[in-house]
C-alpha cells in the first residue's frame, strides 16, 4: 500500500472522553462534516455512537441521511444547511434537526412539515455577528413568533437557539454571547422553550466555561487536531488521530520519492518549509508534485514509509503545525486528503 491514511479508533475514543469530561454537564455534538474531516463518516460515527455519543453534527441533509443510515435511530443529527424543497423533505423523513436561520426558509420548512403529516425539529439560528447566516436581531423578535405560531399549530418544535461565534477574540466572543441570551431569552418571552441551547465550537468549549449551554459542537478537537496559534494537543489533553502515511518509491544520493503529493492533497506550498517523519525521525520536505522528494536518511531503502503528518511519534508534524507554515487551518490540511488515498483503521 504506498499512500495510505491510518486513523487510530483509541485516539478518538480517548478525545471524546477527554472532550466530555471536559465540557460536562454540556452534552457533545460531534461534527462530522467533509466525511468526518477526511477521517471516514461510517467508522468515525460508529465508533463515537458506541462511546456514547448521541448527537451529530452533519453541516447538510446528505450527510445527516449518511450518519441516519449508519446509526439509525439512536442517533439525533442536526444539519444547519438545506438546499432545496427536496433537502427538507429528506430531513423531514430521517427525523433530522435542521439550523434555521432565515424566515423564508422556516415557512419552506413549515410547508414540507405540513405535507409529511410530521412536526419538523427546529433549531432556530441568530446572527451574532459572524455572519455565517443566521437571522438579524433586528429581525429575531418576529422570527420567533412566527416560530412560536407553528409550534402551536403543530408544525414545528423548536428544539433549540443557536450560532456560531467567530473565536477572533475574546471581547467579540463576549459580544456574540450578549446577544445570544438576548436572543433565548426573547424566544422564551413569546412562548418558546428551546432545550438545546448551543453556541461554542472546539477552541471556546474548552477555554469559556460560560459558552457552553446544554451542548456544545465539536469537530477538530475530537480528532485531535488543534487549533492554529493555540494550545498543543499534548495541553489540551488529546492526540491527533490521523496520520498520513507514504511509502518510498526511490532513493536518490540526497533525497528518496515518497508516493504522495499535490494529487493526494499535501499542498505544494508546504515544499522546503515542513519536516516529515521518517524511519530515522524528521527530515524536510524537499519538493512536492505528483510525488514528493523528502531529505534522505542514512540506510534509506524502497518501501520505507515516511509520515506526512500525525502525532509525532516519528519527528512528524501534525496537521495544524503544517497548517501555520502556509497560514491555514489544521482541519483544511485533513479535509485536502484525497477521497482515493485508503483508509486504514486501526484500534477498533
Amino acid at each position: 500500500m504506498s499512500t495510505h491514511l491510518r486513523v487510530d479508533l483509541d485516539a478518538i475514543r480517548g478525545n471524546i472522553a477527554r472532550i466530555r469530561a471536559t465540557v460536562a454537564p454540556a452534552g457533545l455534538m460531534l461534527v462530522v462534516k467533509d466525511d468526518a474531516y477526511g477521517h471516514g463518516l461510517g467508522p468515525i460515527v460508529r465508533t463515537a455512537a458506541a462511546a456514547g455519543v448521541e448527537w451529530f453534527g452533519a453541516f447538510d441533509v446528505r450527510t445527516g441521511s449518511a450518519v441516519r443510515a449508519e446509526l439509525g435511530s439512536r442517533a439525533r443529527i442536526f444539519a444547519w444547511i438545506a438546499a432545496s424543497r427536496e433537502d427538507l423533505e429528506v430531513a423531514i423523513a430521517d427525523e433530522l434537526d435542521l439550523g434555521i436561520g432565515d424566515s423564508a426558509l422556516l415557512e419552506d420548512l413549515a410547508d414540507a412539515a405540513r405535507s409529511a403529516s410530521t412536526p419538523a425539529r427546529v433549531h432556530l439560528k441568530i446572527d451574532t455577528g459572524l455572519h455565517r447566516n443566521g437571522v438579524r436581531p433586528e429581525n429575531w423578535p418576529g422570527f420567533v413568533t412566527r416560530a412560536a405560531e407553528l409550534e402551536a399549530d403543530g408544525t414545528i418544535d423548536v428544539v433549540g437557539v443557536w450560532s456560531h461565534i467567530a473565536e477572533a477574540s475574546d471581547a467579540d466572543d463576549d459580544d456574540a454571547r450578549t446577544i445570544f441570551d438576548w436572543a433565548i431569552a426573547h424566544a422564551r418571552r413569546v412562548g418558546l422553550r428551546p432545550s438545546m441551547r448551543h453556541l461554542a465550537a472546539s477552541a471556546a468549549a474548552f477555554a469559556r466555561p460560560e459558552f457552553r449551554y446544554d451542548m456544545v459542537r465539536v469537530g477538530a478537537f475530537c480528532y485531535g487536531i488543534r487549533s492554529a496559534g493555540g494550545p498543543s494537543a499534548t495541553d489540551l489533553g488529546l492526540v491527533p488521530a490521523a496520520s498520513l502515511n507514504a511509502d518510498v518509491v526511490s532513493v536518490e544520493d540526497d533525497a528518496v520519492t515518497i508516493g504522495i503529493g499535490a494529487l493526494d492533497g499535501v499542498p505544494s506550498s508546504l515544499a522546503g518549509l515542513a519536516e516529515v517523519g521518517t524511519p530515522d525521525g524528521a527530515r524536510r520536505l524537499m519538493s512536492v508534485d505528483t510525488a514528493s522528494r523528502v531529505e534522505t536518511w542514512p540506510g534509506a531503502a524502497v518501501g520505507d514509509v515516511v509520515t506526512v503528518y500525525g502525532a509525532g511519534d516519528r519527528g512528524e508534524s501534525s496537521a495544524t503545525d503544517l497548517a501555520e507554515i502556509i497560514g491555514t487551518i489544521g482541519e483544511e490540511i485533513a479535509v485536502r486528503v484525497s477521497p482515493l488515498v485508503p483508509r486504514e483503521y486501526v484500534g477498533g
